[in-house]
């Protein structure tokens, strides 16, 4: 069947932005931008065109787009950030608060079906320290899963990750469960993963490759919750974590995060304990008294796990890009194989990259060192001796067939350059592999 012709239209896309489509469309893009270009500065230009091109690391957080949004439209700044957190959308935040009336954007509130953002922690070296901070706490395990929002109004549920995206057609076992709890709407927060046939965690990437899958498979999610923001009419963001866990416990008790409400520091440091001990992450202690600031990171939820460091060798280093322009930025990292198992004794087996914690002094540095031990380069890469030990910072390991030692790093950082050692002291790939869950 022959398509009729269309002419370019002009609508809106779903950012509030003219948009054009059919037929002329490139033709008026093209122009649109060639006046655009022309209207600009020269920095201004640069500017574009690195947006267009996906270059531009701006580095600006959603915190200080919020603040600024507010103070252009001349709104308080609670407001507009309440508003972003239960819209989940900073973009249809910034419209109403531009040009809606202040009415409308006060009235933003909770709506099951609208995933909002998730309250987030802070960090604490011990699970002690943690409750110093929040006093009389839940002290609840820190699962090694998948972030989860699941909304249901009737038997329609919904379940949406920690950056609000749709995942239910995903994760259709977690479903079955919401539909089955005693209650007609509800909104709850918590995690999903991956168990073994002993109930233990299985490890991150099983699930996280699990999470990604667009149809099921074999392998099931199982559930956890950890809060409830909303039970049949009743918004509870405001109540107490007290009350949102009494409610949690009457509507989804098989399915509550294990955890202890405690004021006694040596509980806290037992849970903690406890959870490293069943193969999860830490605990998170969250102050009994604390509302759900959705979107929001203070020192009422405070995260707690270990932090693992090792000395590892510089293989090579990439040339950064964005702000890190001309700078060698991306570090290869390789660990000692003394016996030679994954090679030839002696040598480095690369485990992982990293590019953070870099700072603008240590990203000089190595801009004007590695070259100094340069064995050879590509386009973005330079190769360099091993012979530059690296303190390292990593939550852990995973299994990985991306490099010959079958495992990767876990969130991996720079710590600092240690001067003080030699290559051949650097940790060994036996020892990385050591952390692997068995």
């Amino acid at each position: 069947m022959p398509r009729a012709s269309r002419s370019a239209n002009s609508t809106r896309c779903s950012s509030g932005w003219p948009a054009t489509s059919g037929a002329g469309s490139s033709t008026d893009r093209s122009r649109e931008l060639r006046e655009l270009t022309a209207r600009a500065t020269e920095r201004e230009q640069d500017f574009i065109g690195r947006v267009l091109l996906g270059e531009m690391r701006t580095g600006a957080l959603e915190g200080v787009l919020t603040d600024a949004i507010a103070r252009a439209a001349d709104r308080p700044g609670a407001v507009v950030r309440r508003a972003a957190m239960l819209s989940g959308d900073l973009g249809e935040t910034a419209r109403l608060a531009l040009t809606g009336t202040a009415e409308a954007l006060e009235s933003v509130g909770l709506v099951v079906g609208r995933p909002v953002l998730p309250m987030l922690a802070a960090t604490a070296s011990t699970a002690a320290a943690a409750l110093a901070t929040t006093g009389e706490a839940s002290v609840e395990y820190k699962l090694d899963g998948a972030r989860i929002q699941v909304h249901r109004a009737g038997d329609e549920v919904r379940v949406f990750t920690r950056n609000l995206a749709d995942v239910t057609h995903r994760l259709p076992e977690v479903v079955d469960v919401v539909r089955r709890l005693p209650v007609r709407d509800v909104i709850l927060d918590g995690e999903t993963l991956s168990l073994d046939e002993d109930g233990a965690p299985r490890p991150f990437q099983e699930t996280m490759s699990r999470f990604g899958a667009d149809a099921a498979r074999e392998t099931l999610l199982h559930p956890w919750f950890f809060d409830v923001l909303h039970v049949d009419g009743r918004d509870l963001l405001d109540e107490p974590l007290s009350t949102r866990l009494g409610e949690l416990e009457r509507i989804a008790g098989d399915y509550r995060i294990p955890g202890e409400v405690t004021d006694d520091p040596e509980v806290a440091e037992r849970v903690s304990h406890d959870a490293l001990a069943a193969g999860q992450e830490g605990v998170v202690v969250k102050a009994i008294g604390s509302p759900y600031a959705a979107g929001r990171r203070g020192s009422s939820w405070i995260k707690v796990k270990p932090v693992h460091t090792y000395d590892l060798v510089v293989l090579a280093c990439e040339w950064g890009s964005g702000r890190r322009t001309g700078l060698l930025s991306n570090l290869h990292l390789g660990a000692l194989d003394p016996t030679g198992e994954f090679g030839e004794p002696g040598q480095f087996v690369m485990v992982g990259k990293t590019f953070k914690g870099l700072t603008d002094a240590l990203l000089t540095w190595q801009t004007e060192y590695f070259p100094q031990i340069e064995v050879r380069r590509t386009e973005n890469t330079v190769w360099v001796a091993p012979t530059t030990v690296v303190e390292i910072a990593i939550d852990g390991v995973q299994r990985s067939s991306r490099y010959p030692g079958g495992i990767a790093l876990r969130f991996a950082r720079v710590k600092r350059y240690r001067d003080d050692k030699r290559s051949e002291e650097a940790d060994t790939i036996q020892t990385l592999r050591a952390l692997l869950r068995e």
